[in-house]
């Protein structure tokens, strides 16, 4: 870790810049340096790593990563008054912030930072599972994530077969990466608190996928199956045209009852 400047108090940096978290826009600052450092630290050793954050709001954890010593730190932020913010950090930091005023959801990794990329964020809890889909499409590149989740979210990600969470989320993810939950965060933390608990979780791209399949039918055959979670495998895998018996998996067995392995079995018969 690097010698931290000086740098103004965040919530001064809040009240400067008029910084009220928009809703609209999923917002929940973290104000707790304790709590940045040790999500920027769970990342592993940064030193020279090209880092993404994505809705860096005022900049707490932003100032975290940066003590990590990465070779480049890109940020993309869609709200202007947190890049005008953020304007103020790039001058303590020139050869290594970059700033991008954009929508995470319509750039592509690749266009915002050089590879390999880390990935550390606190994500807007209204775009936060769309974004694991989106670069899970896109995981060519990408060392590792760091992300926080509303904790509901993040049981879904890790969650094992058999488990409440288990489903569809778990299964696009875990065949294609691993994932564990590294800590729970008390919506005390933020401001302004959420409603619910969050959670960090670590997702690291597998060398190659758990089991061979094709994304697009994996994505069918997990959505009739927990379309219709309470049904047993014959019933609800019917529109497809596929009976479980022929992969060598009992027709009576419920979705959440199947490992990653079995459904990319199930894919493979589309």
């Amino acid at each position: 870790m690097t010698a931290r400047p000086h740098l103004p108090a965040l919530r001064d940096v809040i009240k400067t810049y008029g910084l009220g978290a928009k809703k609209s826009l999923g917002q929940h600052f973290l104000l707790d340096t304790n709590l940045t450092d040790r999500i920027a630290r769970a990342a592993g050793d940064l030193n020279g790593k090209h880092v993404v954050e994505i809705g860096p709001g005022p900049g707490g954890l932003t100032r975290s990563i940066l003590a990590q010593a990465p070779a480049s730190l890109s940020v993309i932020e869609r709200d202007q008054r947190c890049i005008d913010a953020l304007i103020e950090l790039r001058s303590v930091y020139p050869d290594i912030l970059v700033l991008h005023e954009a929508d995470a959801m319509k750039v592509t990794l690749s266009e915002m930072a050089p590879r390999p990329t880390i990935i550390i964020s606190n994500l807007p809890y209204n775009v936060g599972t769309a974004l694991l889909i989106k670069w899970l499409n896109d995981l060519d590149g990408i060392e590792r994530m760091v992300l926080m989740f509303q904790k509901e979210v993040a049981e879904r990600v890790a969650a094992p077969p058999g488990s409440d969470a288990y489903g569809r989320l778990a299964i696009l993810t875990q065949w294609l990466c691993e994932a564990h939950i590294l800590f729970n965060v008390d919506k005390r933390a933020f401001t302004p608190p959420p409603k619910v608990m969050s959670a960090v979780i670590e997702v690291i791209p597998r060398k190659t996928p758990l089991a061979e399949a094709e994304l697009p039918k994996l994505e069918r055959v997990t959505q009739a199956a927990f379309g219709q979670r309470r049904k047993m495998l014959r019933s609800s895998l019917k529109s497809l045209g596929i009976n479980p018996a022929d992969a060598g998996i009992d027709p009576q067995r419920r979705a959440e009852q199947l490992t990653v392995e079995e459904f990319c079995a199930l894919a493979r018969m589309i």
